[in-house]
């Protein structure tokens, strides 16, 4: 019995000592793991300061060659030249009354006094000098001869990461240049500076971990909007004369519209896209465009008709050569315009609504015909529009966040496409009751089950777009005018919901070319208008967009212009006429 009771303790010890050495085991792996986390961690926040401290130094060494500068040119009226619209300033370059140097540091000098207040700029590039002295040597004067142009983070610049706030490309440089950089350097225009995004370019407020928080020109508690929101803020504060933005969901017109100045989206790939990185690789569902902000309507005329030139259609043989169209352009038969208060999805504020019927009535007036339109179906094309956007459930989109740290605007939309399909989908079906949008929201964020739905789902995109045009042609419509987004946003909201996009990503699924104007701002009548706003259903996206733009009142707003694919100068035609008529109201 003794001899049994010995052997069981012994067993008994020997089980326990298995368990302390199993447990002291999982310590050990956990403490590593944590440790290799840690470290990690600690390298990623190590490799952004890094990064941070070249974006800082880029603006000491302009700073010098400024001071430099001074020094040999005494005297120089840059707010003179910072006044000239862009079709003054090229024809004072072309003409010899101003050199690209002068004009250059007076827009740099107004660049760093802009970024201080605003942190719009990533980068200044240095090698702005070295542009100008390859002007010298340029026989044919381009038609963007001189004229300083700021780029969005991403637009391949050589030499240079290309991040969208991400940590993993920060050491990823450009082997040379983008397509569309090396056009608007061939047609003489000198690149200085790169502006800023949001994490991945998938938010409409432009914030990350590397650069922060760029914010409103008009109002610093106010966001400038994204993802080009960057160069709508350097632009709008009167850094720069012209930008290059992209746009997948609004990403050129969202920050157009809040900051205050005109953006254009064009048909899909009649701008190279070569050597800029997308913020979602592989999906081409949804077209990813290039375009060009600018103060006026009249710049971006004068830069598309630069762009559509031999170089471009050249370096990119996929771009279609069609060069400006000046006839369609310049007509002055009037314009059988389309156009509607509201999508049917997101109710617009008092403020969207009133700069929209005033200028429906200018343009009644000056002759045009406005017929009455209504996009079909705009709350199924929401959910297309998730659903090509994350078509393998965000998996993609998601991989890229990880050994980064998240812009806190990311979050939500990071925990849904995180969440297990069976528990969205669960999620989805309690919610359709009671809030339908919310749910189809989720159920889009799923994504696909397989392949071959995700064909089903492409065919239904393309029969959405044949619809539509179909409705167009029906009313024998020229062009469409309709709402824009605005005011500009309380910071902090956009990353809540992506539902008020509504009125800019029907034009990116659709392909087609679409531009924004601005033609008023929020008045104190709009400010108690919108205690009464309930949107279509009072549900949460309704109540966040009421606080989103509360306390707008001076804000910009603008309104948007849209045309069938390749008419694009339909578009900035409309978008012109529309600019002339509302200075002169104004």
């Amino acid at each position: 019995m003794f001899i049994m009771q010995e052997k069981l303790m012994q067993i008994l010890s020997e089980r326990a000592l298995e368990c302390k050495l199993l447990v002291t085991a999982g310590c050990v792996v956990a403490a590593a793991s944590l440790g290799l986390k840690w470290r990690k961690r600690q390298q990623i926040r190590r490799r952004m300061e890094e990064e941070r401290k070249r974006s800082e130094e880029s603006v000491r060494q302009i700073r010098r060659a400024l001071e430099t500068f001074h020094k040999q040119n005494p005297g120089v009226d840059s707010k003179k030249i910072l006044e000239l619209t862009l079709r003054e300033l090229t024809e004072k370059l072309k003409d010899g009354f101003l050199t690209p140097e002068i004009v250059l540091y007076s827009y740099i000098e107004k660049a760093l006094e802009v970024n201080d207040n605003l942190n719009c700029v990533t980068v200044f590039l240095s090698d702005c000098e070295a542009q100008l002295e390859g002007l010298r040597d340029h026989r044919v004067r381009g038609p963007l001869y001189g004229v300083p142009v700021s780029i969005k983070e991403h637009v391949g610049y050589q030499g240079h990461p290309s991040t969208c706030g991400l940590v993993q490309y920060l050491d990823v440089l450009e082997k040379k240049d983008s397509v569309i950089v090396s056009v608007l350097k061939k047609q003489g225009a000198i690149v200085f500076a790169k502006t800023n995004v949001p994490q991945a370019l998938v938010c409409y407020e432009t914030s990350n971990p590397i650069y922060g928080r760029t914010v409103n020109p008009h109002n610093k508690e106010k966001g400038a909007a994204g993802s080009s929101g960057g160069e709508g803020a350097l632009i709008a504060g009167g850094g720069s004369v012209l930008g290059v933005g992209t746009d997948i969901g609004g990403s050129i017109r969202l920050p157009a519209s809040f900051c205050g100045i005109t953006g254009f989206k064009p048909t899909p790939n009649r701008l190279s896209m070569s050597g800029v990185r997308h913020c979602i690789d592989g999906m081409n569902s949804v077209a990813f465009c290039i375009g060009p902000m600018a103060r006026d309507v009249d710049s971006l005329v004068l830069t598309m008709k630069a762009l559509w030139c031999d170089e471009m259609f050249h370096l990119d043989t996929s771009v279609p050569p069609i060069y400006f169209n000046e006839k369609m352009f310049s007509s002055a038969t009037p314009l059988r315009i389309g156009y509607y208060e509201e999508d049917g999805f997101f109710q617009p504020n008092p403020s969207m609504r009133r700069v929209l019927l005033e200028t429906k009535q200018l343009l009644e007036a000056a002759g045009h015909q406005l017929i009455p339109f209504r996009p079909p179906r705009v709350s199924n094309m929401f959910e297309m529009f998730y659903k090509m956007l994350l078509g393998d459930g965000g998996r993609t989109l998601v991989e890229k966040f990880d050994n980064n740290f998240v812009d806190p605007n990311l979050e939500p939309s990071l925990r849904l496409y995180k969440m297990p399909r069976v528990i969205k989908r669960l999620l989805a079906f309690i919610l359709r009751p009671v809030h339908p949008r919310l749910s189809s929201n989720l159920t889009a964020a799923c994504g696909p089950r397989s392949v071959k739905d995700h064909w089903a789902d492409l065919m239904e995109l393309e029969d959405y777009r044949r619809e539509f045009i179909s409705e167009w042609r029906k009313w024998s419509l020229d062009v469409v005018l309709c709402p824009m987004l605005g005011p500009a946003f309380n910071t902090g909201y956009p990353g809540q919901f992506l539902a008020p996009v509504s009125y800019t990503m029907l034009y990116n699924i659709l392909h087609f070319p679409a531009g924004v104007v601005p033609v008023g701002s929020v008045t104190a009548e709009d400010e108690e208008k919108l205690k009464l706003y309930r949107g279509y259903s009072n549900d949460p996206w309704d109540k966040l967009f009421k606080k989103a733009v509360k306390d707008g009142v001076g804000l910009p707003l603008s309104v948007q212009c849209a045309a069938l694919p390749y008419q694009d100068e339909l578009c900035l035609r409309l978008m012109k006429e529309i600019e002339t008529l509302s200075s002169r109201h104004h």
